[in-house]
């Protein structure tokens, strides 16, 4: 199962995920964001960063120049769009570069009406949990609500995903929506404060999860 650390602000914890396997990084580029990667790390100093992670950059309604400009300046792979992002505005990013467009659910969302508009234009989708404003709430919002559907496309599962999540995720990996289920998106439940990792606890997840 592949997996993605998300918020991160720290190159040599990005160092340390690359040596564990750990197949994608999130620097978010959301100034109100408590991890706010710019704050920590610059432009040129997040492009130094090499191995075989991918490195993601989480968007809250930029536009697509600003966006685009990070991504040369700051050698991205992918983008994570993760604010109120039309069809058009992602299209015009995923002309350049893959797109992750994320979704912040709440109990009684139509999930297949929320990505129909978007799937011709994007590469994958992630599931989050809905809350006050776009940062990550640190809660999980109900996987059940994915169970019955048919998504067609590769997805990230994020929302309050925590280490002792390893048993209940392997039994969601079971189901058949999770034939598109492409990565398991952590942040927050492995902090020790905003932006730094206990890397303790990201390598014993990493650990069981592939397993």
């Amino acid at each position: 199962m592949r997996v993605k650390v998300c918020g991160m602000t720290n190159a040599a914890q990005v160092n340390q995920l690359d040596a564990m396997g750990v197949e994608f990084c999130g620097f978010i580029f959301y100034p109100k964001s408590p991890r706010y990667v710019l704050k920590h790390i610059p432009q040129a100093g997040i492009k130094k960063i090499k191995g075989k992670i991918n490195k993601v950059g989480v968007f809250v309604n930029a536009s697509p120049d600003e966006i685009l400009q990070t991504v040369d300046s700051c050698g991205l792979y992918l983008v994570q769009l993760h604010g109120d992002e039309g069809p058009r505005a992602c299209e015009k990013v995923s002309d350049y570069i893959s797109v992750i467009k994320a979704f912040r659910l709440t109990e009684d969302d139509n999930i297949l009406w929320k990505i129909k508009d978007y799937a011709d234009v994007v590469d994958m989708f992630l599931f989050d949990t809905e809350g006050a404003g776009y940062g990550g709430t640190g809660k999980k919002f109900n996987w059940d609500a994915l169970l019955n559907l048919n998504i067609n496309k590769p997805f990230f599962l994020s929302g309050g995903i925590q280490p002792a999540d390893v048993d209940a995720l392997k039994a969601f990996s079971k189901n058949p929506v999770a034939k598109d289920l492409f990565a398991i998106d952590v942040n927050s439940r492995f902090e020790t404060s905003p932006g730094v990792k206990d890397m303790a606890k990201v390598g014993n997840f990493v650990t069981e999860i592939k397993k």
